[in-house]
């Protein structure tokens, strides 16, 4: 680890405490610093809004990093397995049938779709014991285009409906409660610790899972593994807030093309930018138009977009 990457986790770690502290303070309803514990809307309403976009940000960028690694790709996303498709839905079907008026109803059936799904992928991808990562992403492609037809199907059957599966899909932390950070929570930190701890092996595995193999990497293991996790970031997140594109691709590239291609700097640094560029979309997302708000995952992809073109532009010669 170099000096210059300390430095920049300094810094990132200082705009984001800085982000969400801006955060808190700003909205429809302002409050002063000095207010800031004692008010309700604070603890009830902004605190774990923060928290939730905090979580999704550094769980996206984090399987994002991961996954790129893993199918040596760096245009892979966290949605690529169909994770998004499926939680999108089975969060379709939940407000087609009115769900959404029970505690966690459409998180719940996201959540189940979104792992099923991912279940079936797997399944077909899987050769014996080994995982053919091809077939899996092909499989998430095709099974992403079926579920994203049947969805739109609901939506022209029911378009009295249409406009919440829409908001949904695009994503929001809106809703955000602090029964949302608990179950969350738990799940991101231990991912992002299992993939951290695996750094060194995303770094072998991009040689190829040849090279990996004889350089003493149980390549199916850690593979299955690593999928295991982000595939329970991604689940819980998306069931939590909706679908929010763009992250996981954006930013874990973002990182690579100024720290490299190293995962022991990568992942860290993912965790921190992610975290930080979802709050900021979030703040940007609840403030521009109030009192009405915008899609979350709209903003991301209007931000993050045009950065990552100009990177690719800067670094165009390193591909």
């Amino acid at each position: 680890m170099t000096r210059r990457f300390y430095i920049l986790m300094a810094v990132l770690f200082l705009l984001l405490v800085l982000a969400a502290v801006g955060s808190a303070l700003v909205g429809v309803a302002a409050i002063q610093p000095s207010e800031l514990l004692h008010s309700q809307i604070f603890l009830q309403l902004r605190l774990p809004r923060i928290l939730l976009s905090i979580l999704a940000g550094a769980g996206l960028s984090v399987c994002g990093a991961a996954y790129q690694s893993v199918f040596r790709n760096p245009l892979t996303d966290p949605y690529v397995l169909g994770i998004s498709s499926g939680a999108s839905l089975g969060a379709s079907l939940a407000i087609l049938f009115g769900l959404q008026a029970y505690l966690w109803g459409v998180g719940l059936a996201a959540l189940v779709a979104a792992l099923g799904t991912v279940l079936l992928v797997y399944r077909i991808a899987s050769i014996g014991n080994r995982l053919h990562t091809t077939t899996l992403l092909l499989t998430g492609v095709c099974l992403t285009f079926l579920i994203t037809a049947v969805i739109s199907f609901i939506m022209v059957l029911r378009q009295d409906k249409m406009d919440s599966i829409i908001f949904w899909t695009m994503g929001s932390f809106a809703s955000a409660s602090w029964f949302d950070v608990a179950v969350v929570a738990p799940v991101v930190v231990i991912g992002m610790v299992a993939v951290a701890f695996h750094s060194k092996d995303l770094n072998l595995l991009l040689t190829g899972s040849e090279t990996a193999r004889s350089l003493g990497v149980d390549v199916e293991r850690v593979k299955k593994v690593l999928l295991f996790f982000t595939t329970l970031i991604v689940a819980f997140v998306v069931s939590s807030c909706g679908v929010i594109g763009f992250v996981g691709l954006v930013v874990p590239h973002c990182v690579r093309l100024v720290l490299g291609a190293d995962n022991r700097r990568i992942i860290p640094a993912s965790i921190l930018l992610g975290a930080l560029f979802v709050l900021l979309c979030d703040t940007m997302a609840r403030t521009v138009l109030q009192p009405s708000e915008l899609p979350v995952g709209s903003l991301t992809a209007l931000v993050g977009a045009p950065l990552f073109i100009y990177l690719l532009y800067k670094n165009k010669k390193q591909y």
